[in-house]
């Protein structure tokens, strides 16, 4: 099966770069954009060579996982464009979901267990699966000529490998006992991106996607533990606000916001960093 683009994008205008093996998706759609390309771009592969995390660390996407960027254009100012990527996170949680069911949701042996929501979203920009990272968005923004705000939005998936020696629990979804294929994801999330960037509405749709993204949220209202720099800042997992900002309120009834950092929760949350 090739990838392929499903009736919404395609209705939509949205177009397709397809590899079986490339370095990097998101550097492939970043030198479309330097060359003028308008934007609504799906940069996919099979296999990825030098693909790349948050803070230059490296993504693993041996072949037969998804790597998929999405280059959009806009005009204005690219503050909005930040909170992409949790409209992003929901649209890949809607295609997981539409693609892999059986993964969704745990089928326990009784009705305490049975029925419970395997899948959630980790701020700022992970999927999770059982707790364990399944995929990772990132983003990232140039501004054009004109003041056109350029973002590529990057999203690895684990569909049949996950990386070894990783310093946090990882899955994938065919270890999950999914029966899938990183073609008929794709679809699936290319699909689902068209809900969740008429919701968002060139950033005006926030505060929905915000109510949406809240109601999948990992840790909500949990001890949590921010890594940022060399210093650790511990409270309680709150809430997101209007920026996308993460909104810890400490034991003493401070809270802070806080526009990036590397998260923890439970035991992890608790425990030196």
């Amino acid at each position: 099966m090739a990838f392929a683009l499903g009736p919404k994008a395609l209705a939509a205008g949205y177009r397709l770069s397809a590899y079986e093996s490339i370095g990097s998706t998101s550097t492939e759609a970043m030198a479309w954009a330097t060359l003028g390309d308008p934007g609504k771009l799906w940069v996919v592969a099979n296999e990825q060579t030098a693909g790349h995390g948050r803070r230059g660390r490296g993504w693993q996407t041996p072949a037969g996982n998804l790597a998929a960027s999405l280059l959009l254009a806009q005009p204005g100012h690219g503050a909005a464009s930040a909170t992409l990527g949790f409209a992003a996170g929901l649209a890949l949680e809607s295609a997981i979901r539409a693609a892999a069911p059986s993964v969704a949701v745990s089928v326990g042996l009784d009705e305490a267990s049975a029925g419970g929501d395997r899948l959630a979203l980790k701020w700022p920009n992970d999927v999770l699966l059982n707790g364990a990272k399944i995929a990772g968005i990132l983003l990232e923004a140039v501004t054009r000529p004109g003041a056109e705000s350029v973002v590529v939005i990057g999203i690895g998936v684990n569909v049949l490998h996950c990386p070894k020696e990783v310093p946090y629990p990882v899955t994938s979804l065919v270890e999950s006992g999914a029966d899938l294929s990183a073609e008929t994801l794709f679809t699936a999330l290319a699909e689902a991106w068209i809900d969740q960037e008429s919701l968002w509405n060139q950033g005006r749709g926030f505060a929905a996607i915000r109510d949406r993204w809240l109601e999948r949220a990992a840790g909500l209202g949990a001890p949590i533990a921010v890594k940022i720099g060399a210093d650790v800042f511990r409270g309680t997992f709150e809430t997101i606000d209007d920026e996308g900002r993460l909104i810890v309120r400490a034991g003493d009834g401070s809270s802070r916001a806080i526009s990036a950092g590397e998260v923890h929760f439970g035991a992890a949350a608790t425990a030196a960093l």
